[in-house]
């Protein structure tokens, strides 16, 4: 039905890096823990306890809201969210409802091409809930509770329904991801649970201003699981208003396995959720100064720094955003780029080589090795060493490939490491005419093809030189010479 268009909005959980949870002393980090040791009276719900505002948790959203362009509150309070469930023991979640952190922000993003900004509704602190278990037994299915989640600071990023695809929301759920790993708010490793999305989703026909029934779908803990729910569910809807269906207003969840979304309870109104302010926290007034102190705090945004790169160092948009995509790497790569007083001409060209060497060498060993750019063991400044001594044609590119290797596994200078292996290239010409004599009395064939015009027979007898010299000699030295001497026998 090209008639109607899809209208998706996104509410992102993002848990935050603190040491402690949202409301108790507790440690947040729980993954490693055994089950139900992470906890306190405060996170098992006990009769009589009372909350305590994380301030280092309210500081955090404050940096979100200005990384994506949002008023931040003067005055802001916490909210009772209340709803039966297992994993929560309270039965009511502390929560912020009317007068939430951050209000009112954007965030641009990119389709094939195409930029287009989708608005940012608000956002909010709350606790995490605990952990529901579930499990298959001889006698039917059960569930474990482990509550060492409960309480984590937990930060929900609400967009406006401004999507209009599932790739629109692959790219702003990317976007996002890239930004709250930039500002260090949060890990947001989705493996781990630490950034999750719940997705509202309806149809309407075009030119319509009013929004359809909406269906939110849960369970996706993937961005590629979040665009193949979504494309599912928007096919779903329309194919049912194709067939004079209606759309229910619920809860849906997502089955990988299966690719499909299946109803898991009828979608509860806000007035369902009985909101009322949290009577154990008093408000929060966030003066203009604090705001002040996070915001200069904050890094250069990806956006920013992509632009940068390509205006200062003069890389191409493609390289740019590669470099810019982690915080971690963009700062290796400045840092080795920086450790050298370059500009101009000779800025871009180094720029180019790093930037080739970070997206290139250094991305395949961490690949291969499993870890991340700030687990390095070598300094950014000797990635400059090592192209330094490609540039003076100490090393071959190939010798240079072999040094870096051993640089990344020991972390010892390339200079070092290249003295100490002897692939130290030869570019010395007296030391390079013996191989080039060998090689043209050793293959006549070749030597005649070359002078009969056939430029071919060069790169056979380039490598019989770099063979001889067992691929010390300077290729470029190497065919210079070649050809002066071939051209002498005319």
């Amino acid at each position: 039905m090209t008639d109607h268009e899809v209208v998706i909005g996104l509410e992102v959980h993002s848990q935050l890096l603190t040491r402690s949870k949202m409301y108790c002393s507790c440690s947040s980090d729980y993954q490693d823990a055994g089950p139900n040791t992470v906890v306190c009276e405060v996170c098992m719900g006990m009769p009589g306890v009372l909350p305590v505002v994380n301030r280092r948790a309210v500081e955090l959203v404050i940096a979100t809201g200005l990384a994506l362009d949002c008023t931040i509150s003067e005055n802001t309070k916490f909210d009772r969210k209340n709803y039966p469930y297992p994993d929560l023991m309270k039965g009511y979640q502390i929560s912020q409802y009317d007068e939430p952190v951050a209000l009112g922000g954007r965030l641009g993003v990119e389709v094939d091409g195409h930029e287009t900004t989708i608005g940012i509704t608000r956002v909010h602190l709350e606790e995490d809930t605990a952990r529901l278990l579930h499990r298959d037994g001889p006698n039917g299915g059960y569930s474990l509770l482990d509550v060492n989640r409960a309480g984590v600071p937990l930060m929900e990023i609400v967009s406006e329904p401004d999507i209009r695809s599932p790739e629109e929301a692959r790219s702003y759920l990317t976007t996002l991801h890239t930004i709250l790993r930039y500002i260090g708010v949060s890990t947001a490793n989705m493996e781990e649970g630490s950034f999750r999305c719940d997705a509202n989703i309806s149809i309407r026909p075009v030119g319509d201003e009013e929004l359809g029934t909406k269906v939110e779908v849960k369970n996706m803990n993937s961005f590629r699981s979040v665009y193949n729910a979504l494309r599912f569910e928007s096919e779903r809807q329309t194919r049912l208003a194709a067939e004079g269906g209606r759309i229910v207003q619920e809860t849906r969840g997502w089955v990988d396995e299966r690719g499909v979304t299946v109803s898991q309870r009828i979608k509860e109104g806000v007035d369902d959720y009985r909101y009322f302010p949290e009577p154990d926290l008093p408000p929060i007034v966030i003066e203009r100064g604090w705001i002040e102190e996070v915001h200069g705090r904050l890094p250069e945004l990806p956006t920013a720094r992509r632009s940068r790169y390509i205006d200062d160092y003069g890389l191409s948009d493609y390289d740019a955003r590669l470099l810019t995509a982690s915080k971690a790497t963009a700062d290796f790569f400045e840092a080795a780029l920086l450790s050298r007083p370059l500009e101009g001409e000779a800025l871009e060209k180094a720029a180019k080589s790093v930037g080739n060497w970070v997206l290139g060498e250094l991305a395949r060993l961490l690949n291969t090795s499993g870890e991340s750019v700030d687990q390095a063991r070598f300094e950014p400044g000797q990635l400059m060493e090592l192209l330094e001594l490609v540039d003076a044609g100490t090393l071959s590119t190939g010798m240079a490939r072999t040094v870096f290797e051993e640089m990344f596994e020991t972390g010892a200078p390339p200079k070092r490491i290249a003295e100490e292996r002897g692939l130290v290239q030869i570019s010395d010409a007296d030391a390079v005419q013996p191989a080039v004599v060998e090689a043209v009395s050793d293959n006549p064939g070749p030597v005649a093809d070359y002078l009969a015009g056939k430029e071919v027979a060069m790169k056979f007898l380039v490598g019989q030189v770099m063979k001889i010299t067992r691929g010390k000699a300077n290729p470029q030295l190497v065919a210079e010479m070649l050809k002066d001497k071939l051209e002498s026998m005319r």
